[in-house]
């Protein structure tokens, strides 16, 4: 079996480190003697986007946002058809503010935007920070999602949400609802990485995309001591 991935931007989108989502999702797969082939997408290389059975989105500053919208733009249509056609998508931060319709900045400037999902960002100077704990709607175990939010937007829309806040702020420190759920795209606030503290969400992701493509329903089970142990640890820290 194998996986295309494409990583948007790691050369302007990894301000909080989100390049560990790749670095998760690539090494579970090896252990699986899953072959993977990994594309930059960049502003000098944009590899076909409908060639890849997953897509990585990391976090950065409104202006590399509003400079990564720009040149986006116009692969709209193929990232619309790449959700649609159930392929999975994990996008953070201010990129998953990006998949919206609206973004205004802390100065009251608009941010271009997809315009692919009905949702409304709105910045303000005072950002939410800490570590945050969620319970996931994907039905995964354990049911706890943990990450790092750092962000001034606040985020609203009707759509699914990743999990409900146990400790944190979320999507906009007011409805207790963090990220949002549609098909296989995943938009999410959780830096840290994300997936490198959730290896499950890596699993459910890799599973996603491989039943795209082959006729699979589980993944093979790996040793994941030292994975549960380091997530456990920092759960511990954020429920004192």
């Amino acid at each position: 079996m194998k996986l295309n991935i494409i990583n948007m931007y790691p050369d302007i989108l990894n301000l909080y480190g989100d390049i560990g989502n790749l670095v998760s999702i690539k090494q579970r797969c090896l252990w699986r003697n899953i072959n993977i082939k990994v594309e930059n997408f960049t502003i000098d290389n944009e590899p076909p986007i409908n060639d890849a059975d997953i897509i990585l989105v990391g976090g950065g500053s409104d202006r590399s946002h509003d400079i990564v919208s720009k040149h986006l733009i116009k692969h709209r249509t193929s990232l619309a058809e790449f959700i649609e056609e159930d392929k999975p998508i994990l996008a953070i931060c201010g990129s998953y503010q990006m998949f919206g319709e609206t973004y205004s900045d802390v100065n009251h400037n608009n941010i271009p935007c997809l315009e692919i999902f009905e949702i409304e960002s709105i910045s303000k100077e005072e950002r939410l920070i800490g570590n945050i704990m969620i319970e996931n709607n994907l039905n995964l175990s354990p049911k706890e999602l943990i990450g790092f939010e750092n962000h001034g937007g606040r985020t609203y829309h009707n759509y699914k949400a990743l999990g409900n806040v146990k400790v944190g702020f979320g999507n906009n420190g007011e409805d207790k609802k963090e990220g949002m759920i549609y098909k296989n795209f995943i938009g999410s606030y959780l830096h840290g990485p994300i997936l490198p503290k959730n290896s499950s969400l890596s699993d459910h992701i890799i599973l996603k995309a491989l039943k795209n493509k082959y006729d699979i329903n589980e993944l093979d089970k790996l040793e994941d001591s030292i994975e549960i142990s380091a997530h456990n640890s920092i759960k511990n820290k954020i429920t004192k």
